[in-house]
Parts: structure tokens; C-alpha cells; sequence
């Protein structure tokens, strides 16, 4: 009985997906500044309902996901970008 359960073990950590973690675009086209009056940009940072997306999801470095989320809000005080969108 031991033998079927050291099997069984041994599939499910064989198993296990391996991610390939994202790369920062800022950092690899070399943005040395993140503008808050460029929407085009801060828009793909955004869901479809207003929100800033985290850096897990975009890929962002922690450096650069600070600016990001600075401009987003800048521009949403200027009025460029909405707060919530319905």
C-alpha cells in the first residue's frame, strides 16, 4: 500500500504549473518617466471599470508600479482619466 502512495506523491509535485514572470515594460523599453497626460499609456494600466491594475497582474517592477499609480491619479484629478467608470 505504501508503494501506491509514494506514486501518487511524486505525480502531484511533477504536476505543478511553472510561470514564467512578467517583465517590467517600463524597464525594458527604458521609460524614464511616466507622464500623466499620456491617457493612451495609463489606460492599460487600468480595468475597464476605473481601477489600477496591481503589479502581479501587469507586470510591473515596484518602482515603476508606484509611478504608474501617482500618474493614474493625477490624471484622474486633471480630469484625463475617470475615477469610476459605470
Amino acid at each position: 500500500m505504501r508503494k501506491t502512495r509514494d506514486k501518487f506523491k511524486k505525480k502531484r509535485l511533477s504536476k505543478r504549473p511553472i510561470f514564467r514572470k512578467k517583465e517590467c515594460k517600463f524597464c525594458v523599453e527604458k521609460i524614464a518617466f511616466v507622464d500623466h497626460k499620456d491617457v493612451s499609456l495609463l489606460q492599460k494600466f487600468m480595468t475597464e471599470r476605473g481601477k489600477i491594475v496591481s503589479s502581479r497582474i501587469s507586470g510591473n517592477c515596484a518602482k515603476h508600479q508606484r509611478k504608474v499609480a501617482n500618474a493614474i491619479k493625477r490624471a484622474r484629478m486633471i480630469g484625463l482619466l475617470p475615477f469610476v467608470a459605470i
